[in-house]
C-alpha cells in the first residue's frame, strides 16, 4: 500500500510515557514555531497570520497523515523568495492557486513512487539554490533591520541594494540596535540553554524593550508589526479560489517549482530526521501529505508548507516521539493564536528582521559551499551557475538550468568513460571472457573487432560512427565486441541497425561478441537479431572468431 500514515502504526503500541514526551516537545515546537511563523508570513509578502494559519494546518495535516514519526511541517524560508515572486506578480489569489496546484503535483508525485527519485537531484543544484535563497532572504530584511525609508522596494535582487545604497541617510539607529541586540541574543542563548530558543527569546526581550521605549520616553519611531498590519487573532474561513485552465497553464510553472523545492525539503527534512532517530520515514507517504497540506492550506488563507528542518530537530532533541507531538504543536498555535495574537502587533520589524537574517545564515551552508568549490570543474559550474540565477532571477529558472546542466556535464562525464577500441592483430587472453580458453586469438585478415567499453548510449553511438569512417578500409567481417556494454539506449540500437544494414549493403558481416542479457533483450526487442541472424550473435569472442573464420573460408570458396 502507498499510502501508510505513520500515525496510525504508532497509536497501535502507544503509552502515556510516550504521550507526556510528545507534549512538551509539542509545546516547545509550538512556541519555536511562533516567531518563525509569523515572519516567514511577513517577508513572503502576506499578512503576519498567514504565516500562522500555515503553521497551524498545514503542521497538524503533515504530522497526521505523514509518513514521519517526527517531521514537523509549516512555512519555511525556503519559500520565501518564490512566495514573495508570485504575490508581487499574480496576487494573493495567484499565490492560493499555485500552493493548491503544487499540492496536487505532490499527491500525484507521491502515488507515482517518485520519493525516491527526489533523492537523485544532484547534491550541488540543491546548496546552489538553497545558497541563493539565503542570499536572497537576506537582502530582503535589510531594510527593516536599518530601519531604512524606502517608499517601494524593488524586486530585483541587484536594485534593492542599489536602493539601500541611496536611502543610507534615513538609517534608523533605534531599530538598528533592535536588530544587532536580536542577532546576539540568538547567538549567545545556546551556550546558556539549549531548551528554549534563542528567536523566543529575543523577541520576548525586544518587544518588552520597544513597548518600554514607546509608552515611557517617546520613542516612536521604531517600526512593529501593527504599523504595518491588521492582525485578525481568529481562525480562518474557508474560501475557494476560481481556477480555469488558463489560470493553470499561467501558474503551473511556479507551482511546480513549489513541489519539487517543497518536496526537496521535507524529504531531506525526513531523512536527517532518519538518522537522529534510527527510524525510516516512507518517502511517498510523505509526499502525499504535503501534497494534501498545500492543497488543504490555501483554501484556509495559508502558503506553501513543507518539512521544516530546524523545527523537527527541535521536536526530537525536547523528546517529541511520534506524529501526536506536531499535532499538538498546531494545537499550540491555534491557541497562541485566538488568545495571544493580538500582542504580536508590538513585536518590532527589525527584531524579525534579525530572526530572519540568523534563518538566512543556517540556511546558507557557506561551509557546505566551500567545500563543493573544490570539487570537479563541472561540480563547480552547477553549484554557482544554480546560485546566481537563484539570487539574480528566479528559483524556477535556477532549478530548471541547474538540472539540465547537470544532466548534460553527467552525460558528457560519461560519454568520456566510454571507449572504443580497434583490434587489428590478436586479442589477449587477459581481457577474454567466461567460456574463451586461455589462448591468445588471431584475427584474421579481413575481419575488424571493435570493444565497446561502457554504456552504448546516444553519446558513443556518434563516435562509433565516426571510428567506422576512419578505419577507411572495408573489411569482410566486423566483430563488435560488447561484454563491459551494460545497457544500450534507442540511439544506440537505431545506429546499430543502421551499420548492419548498410554494412549488409557492402557485403560485410557484423558479429555481435559478449552481449549480456540486457542488453540481448533490447536487441530483441527492437528486432536486431532478426536483421542481423541469430547466429551472428555470439555469447563470448571464441564463438565470435569461429563464426569469423566459417564464413571467411565459405566466402573464400
Amino acid at each position: 500500500m502507498i499510502f501508510q500514515p505513520r500515525i496510525f502504526s504508532v497509536l497501535k503500541t502507544y503509552t502515556k510515557k510516550q504521550f507526556y514526551s510528545d507534549l512538551m516537545a509539542g509545546v516547545i515546537v509550538g512556541i519555536v514555531a511562533l516567531p518563525l511563523a509569523i515572519a516567514f508570513g511577513i517577508a513572503s509578502g502576506v499578512s503576519p497570520e498567514k504565516g500562522l494559519y500555515t503553521a497551524i494546518i498545514a503542521g497538524f495535516i503533515i504530522s497526521f497523515l505523514g509518513g514521519s514519526k517526527v517531521q514537523i511541517g509549516g512555512p519555511t524560508g525556503a519559500f520565501i523568495v518564490i512566495v514573495y515572486g508570485i504575490v508581487q506578480q499574480y496576487g494573493i489569489t495567484g499565490l492560493a492557486i499555485a500552493t493548491f496546484i503544487a499540492g496536487v503535483i505532490l499527491v500525484v508525485m507521491g502515488f507515482l513512487k517518485l520519493g525516491t527519485i527526489i533523492k537523485f537531484i544532484p547534491y550541488p543544484v540543491v546548496v546552489g539554490f538553497t545558497s541563493g535563497i539565503a542570499l536572497t532572504i537576506f537582502a530582503t530584511q535589510v531594510k527593516d533591520f536599518l530601519g531604512l525609508h524606502i517608499e517601494r522596494m524593488p524586486a530585483d535582487f541587484i536594485q534593492k541594494w542599489i536602493e539601500y545604497v541611496k536611502n543610507i541617510s534615513t538609517i534608523n539607529v533605534w531599530a538598528l540596535l533592535v536588530g544587532i541586540f536580536t542577532i546576539l541574543i540568538i547567538t549567545l542563548t545556546p551556550k546558556i540553554t539549549k531548551k528554549i530558543p534563542g528567536s523566543l527569546i529575543a523577541i520576548i526581550a525586544m518587544t518588552a524593550l520597544v513597548y518600554l521605549l514607546r509608552t515611557k520616553f517617546g520613542i516612536n519611531n521604531i517600526e512593529t508589526i501593527g504599523d504595518k498590519f491588521n492582525i485578525s487573532a481568529t481562525l480562518p474561513h474557508a474560501t475557494t479560489p476560481a481556477i480555469n485552465f488558463d489560470t493553470i497553464r499561467t501558474l503551473l510553472p511556479v507551482a511546480f517549482t513549489i513541489a519539487m523545492l517543497g518536496a526537496i525539503e521535507s524529504l531531506l527534512s525526513a531523512t536527517v530526521a532518519d538518522g537522529v532517530i534510527g527510524d525510516r520515514h516512507d518517502s511517498n507517504t510523505e509526499l502525499i501529505a504535503q501534497g494534501i497540506a498545500n492543497i488543504i492550506t490555501p483554501i484556509f488563507g495559508g502558503i506553501p508548507a513543507t518539512g521544516a528542518i530546524a523545527r523537527t530537530m527541535t521536536n526530537i532533541n525536547n523528546g517529541g516521539k511520534t506524529p501526536i507531538a506536531g499535532i499538538i504543536h498546531a494545537i499550540v498555535l491555534g491557541i497562541i493564536l485566538l488568545f495571544l495574537g493580538n500582542l504580536t502587533k508590538h513585536i518590532p520589524m527589525a527584531c524579525l528582521a534579525g530572526v530572519l537574517m540568523i534563518v538566512a545564515y543556517n540556511m546558507s551552508e557557506w561551509r557546505t559551499f566551500r567545500s563543493l568549490m573544490r570539487n570537479s570543474k563541472s561540480d563547480v559550474a552547477v553549484l554557482i551557475t544554480t546560485f546566481l540565477l537563484t539570487v539574480i532571477f528566479d528559483l524556477t529558472i535556477a532549478v530548471e538550468i541547474g538540472l539540465l546542466m547537470a544532466i548534460l556535464l553527467f552525460i558528457k562525464r560519461i560519454s568520456e568513460t566510454s571507449t572504443i577500441s580497434v583490434l587489428t592483430n590478436k586479442i589477449d587472453s587477459t581481457y577474454a571472457e567466461q567460456g574463451m580458453n586461455n589462448d591468445e586469438l588471431d584475427i584474421p585478415k579481413g575481419v575488424e573487432v571493435y570493444e565497446i567499453e561502457g554504456p552504448f548510449f546516444f553519446g558513443l553511438a556518434n563516435k562509433f560512427d565516426e571510428i567506422m569512417k576512419q578505419m577507411g578500409d572495408k573489411p569482410r567481417i566486423r566483430i563488435i565486441r560488447m561484454r563491459n556494454v551494460p545497457f544500450i539506449d534507442s540511439t544506440g540500437i537505431h545506429n546499430l541497425e543502421n551499420l548492419i544494414r548498410m554494412s549488409h549493403k557492402e557485403n560485410i558481416t557484423i558479429l555481435l561478441s559478449g552481449v549480456n542479457q540486457n542488453v540481448k533483450k533490447s536487441l530483441e526487442t527492437a528486432n536486431i537479431n532478426q536483421i542481423i541472424g541469430d547466429e551472428n550473435i555470439c555469447s563470448n569472442i571464441n564463438q565470435a572468431m569461429q563464426r569469423a573464420n566459417k564464413l571467411m573460408k565459405n566466402t573464400a570458396k
